[in-house]
């Protein structure tokens, strides 16, 4: 089959498409490389290059927001694409709070632009990857039918666009599946993250701060998400359909830090008041996942931070960081 995924030399992407290549699936790739207005340039252009090399397929580096060059490529590789993987997107709420209007371009003008594309290009599917955050606060065992109440602009746009995909599907363009994944983590991912901040301080031997001591993440390894990502695109059961697509256990804050810590040998924590711009999470239920593609995660947390853990130590960038 092939692929155009948009975001697929991003941390999560570029793990989607490694997997697709294993199989011998062909992936067109779009993706804008942008710093988000928080990575530093030096990191941004050592993620550029290592997650490069772990793809074999070409990236064509373009902000979603010039829809003629969107246009270009659709027109030349979009009529020949089984599927659409839309992994492109604003990272987190924090980002978002900060560029609300360029926020609302990608995350929704742009998505508009892509699903008239889809339409256009008369690609039979398209692969929505939304998150655990439209969900608003909730706990564990949430299961798709929940209703969902967004808190903030992230969360918000990430629901709209969900309405947006299957309202297309309502009129005949196209088969959808939504996906819904939660704190993912692992290698190659920007520091400024819950798991890659909490890691690289313990490895420094710095305070790791906890906003909220009984706060809980529904954590899950980014081989994982991707796998199931993944599934879906390539399961027909799965059209037309919303999938959480998460390890489906959840883990205190504190208990992350103290992991981080422990696996380290030093660092030091503390803990603060909740973070009241994020809602509070649990785990969510991947039972439909498991039923209609398969889906099975196998990296709980200890393995996934033990991984995570000795990839820094082995990798030169970030040894020159610690």
């Amino acid at each position: 089959m092939r692929f155009l995924i948009t975001g697929g030399a991003g941390f999560i992407g570029h793990n989607v498409v490694r997997q697709l290549e294993q199989l011998d699936h062909e992936c067109f790739i779009i993706d804008s490389a942008t710093d988000y207005g928080f990575v530093p340039k030096d990191e941004l252009s050592y993620l550029i290059s290592a997650r490069k090399n772990r793809i074999r397929s070409s990236v064509h580096y373009l902000d979603l927001r010039d829809h003629s060059k969107v246009e270009t490529i659709f027109k030349t590789f979009g009529h020949t694409c089984d599927a659409v993987i839309h992994l492109a997107s604003f990272p987190r709420q924090k980002v978002v709070n900060q560029n609300p209007i360029w926020g609302s371009e990608v995350m929704s003008t742009a998505l508009v632009k892509l699903l008239e594309l889809t339409k256009i290009s008369r690609i039979p599917k398209f692969v929505y990857i939304s998150s655990s955050m439209v969900y608003g606060d909730f706990t564990d065992d949430v299961r798709e039918d929940t209703v969902c109440n967004p808190q903030g602009q992230y969360g918000i746009m990430k629901l709209m666009g969900e309405h947006l995909v299957k309202d297309y599907h309502r009129r005949g363009c196209f088969d959808y599946t939504i996906i819904r994944p939660s704190a993912v983590y692992g290698e190659l991912d920007v520091e400024d993250r819950v798991v890659s901040k909490f890691m690289l301080s313990a490895m420094r031997g710095q305070t790791l701060k906890v906003n909220g001591a009984g706060e809980t993440l529904d954590f899950t390894y980014v081989e994982d998400a991707a796998r199931g990502i993944m599934q879906a695109a390539l399961s027909g059961n799965a059209n037309n359909n919303t999938y959480n697509i998460t390890k489906s256990h959840s883990y205190s804050l504190l208990d992350a830090a103290q992991l981080a810590v422990k696996i380290a040998g030093k660092g030091n924590i503390e803990v603060r008041n909740k973070d009241t711009d994020f809602p509070s999470r649990g785990a969510l239920n991947i039972d439909a996942a498991r039923k209609d593609f398969g889906f099975d995660p196998k990296v709980d947390v200890e393995e996934g931070f033990q991984r995570y853990h000795n990839w820094f130590k082995g990798d030169p960038f970030w040894q020159s960081k610690i």
